[in-house]
């Protein structure tokens, strides 16, 4: 049990790390949804799973807002 709630932690910061350090939001937003699915596995593995499905509803679809707004302002030409 310790072994993996370590590694999802460890893959969600690398996740985190490949959010933050992205140029392109195109290739930001899969780091970001593979970031919230691994945080909310590592939530899932302490007993929080009501607290996941929130965190994976609310929260990745308001970033996904967020990316689609930014993607459509670095489309428009003027």
């Amino acid at each position: 049990w310790l072994i993996s709630c370590f590694f999802l932690g460890v893959c969600f910061v690398l996740g985190a790390l490949a959010v933050a350090s992205n140029p392109s939001p195109y290739y930001g937003v899969v780091g970001l949804v593979v970031a919230s699915i691994i945080g909310c596995g590592w939530l899932v593995s302490v007993g929080a799973s009501f607290v996941s499905l929130v965190l994976f509803i609310v929260c990745l679809g308001g970033m996904l807002v967020v990316f689609v707004y930014s993607v459509s302002l670095a489309a428009d030409p003027f």
